[in-house]
């Protein structure tokens, strides 16, 4: 009897420990050493689509969960302020653009002008030449009284008529002068009229386009946040997007596995969702702060554990290929080889890309 009582603690032995084995294989999963589990769910870059300027919303042209691409015009502001400002600052433009034509004509004239008096300021200069000739001439010939005084008199209010009349049209070619300096300023305040106006013009054209919200790049829209008729201030959100070309998993390792993470090391993420699918990324970032492992991680044990953020970036062409379906938010698990020469499980041999 003690015999058999023996043998049966024996058996029970050793089925605790078969079962503790079996235990510590199932939590390990099985997985050689240098390869490393941890939770999390697929993120992507949000994108919010807002108003530039203050106004109202015109139309929205796309709901919650559609698929954009890069371009496709998503919503739209009223622009019925903006293009009255246009048209005035055309017109302001125009005016301007007149005002530099009529400018140009002013310097011509005064250039005429300057031509002109220039020419009789030579004239008068020959009048003073042939005046003062005759004056010395009636002089020397006074002297011997073959003249009589007062053709003396008269060729030396001759000379002097003749200086003065030099000396005004002196006068009026320099004022011509000046005139085509002041016209000459005119074309150029005009021209700075112009390209103020012209500056108006673009800056209101510029307003116009911002008015139309087109998608920055392809993605998925995930929330409408205003609605068609609502007035929004500067920088009000109308739409947000996910960036479906940008997706990643965050998760958090502890120190010992995150020290031997490289950028470029390869990841398997397994999505609840889909489990018999392997998607293929590789490390992208790996934080340099150490912190409390989230709440949403593992046991409560864990995350006691000082641990590193650390995130798994698909491959953009991956990702192309299968746009259309990308979602963010799904739970999964992110399998990481941390050695390159340990062979990856059999369930994650076969992955998305092949």
């Amino acid at each position: 009897m003690k015999l058999k009582v023996k043998w049966l603690a024996l058996g029970i032995a050793l089925v605790g420990f078969a079962g503790w084995v079996a235990f510590e294989q199932l939590s390990s999963n099985g997985f050689p050493d240098g390869i490393v589990i941890a939770n999390g769910r697929l993120e992507a870059v949000d994108i919010d689509i807002a108003a530039k300027t203050g106004g109202r919303l015109e139309d929205v042209f796309f709901s919650e969960g559609d698929f954009v691409t890069k371009d496709d015009v998503l919503a739209r502001m009223d622009t019925t302020e903006l293009m009255a400002l246009r048209a005035e600052a055309a017109a302001q433009l125009r005016r301007a653009q007149i005002s530099v034509q009529t400018a140009q004509s002013l310097v011509e004239q005064r250039q005429a002008e300057f031509e002109a008096a220039q020419a009789n300021v030579a004239l008068h200069d020959a009048d003073l030449d042939a005046a003062a000739t005759r004056l010395e001439r009636s002089e020397r010939l006074a002297q011997t009284d073959t003249i009589s005084q007062q053709t003396l008199d008269d060729d030396r209010a001759s000379e002097r008529r003749a200086r003065a009349v030099l000396a005004s049209a002196q006068a009026s070619q320099a004022a011509a002068k000046v005139a085509i300096r002041s016209a000459e300023a005119m074309i150029v305040d005009a021209q700075a009229a112009v390209e103020a106006a012209r500056a108006s013009v673009t800056r209101i054209e510029a307003q116009i386009a911002d008015a139309t919200l087109v998608a920055p790049r392809d993605g998925r829209i995930q929330y409408r946040l205003a609605e068609p008729g609502e007035v929004l201030g500067a920088g009000g959100r109308v739409i947000n997007m996910i960036d479906v070309s940008n997706v990643y998993m965050n998760f958090f390792l502890p120190t010992e596995e995150a020290g031997r993470i490289g950028i470029g090391t390869e990841v398997r993420l397994v999505l609840d969702a889909a489990p018999e699918i392997a998607i293929p990324a590789t490390i992208s970032f790996v934080s340099d702060v150490a912190q409390f492992t989230p709440r949403t991680v593992e046991t409560e044990q864990e995350r006691l554990k000082l641990t590193f953020r650390v995130r798994a970036r698909i491959d953009p062409d991956l990702l192309q290929k299968y746009i259309t379906q990308v979602k963010t938010g799904l739970p999964g698990m992110a399998y990481v080889r941390l050695n390159p020469e340990v062979d990856w499980p059999d369930f994650l041999q076969q992955t998305l890309a092949e």
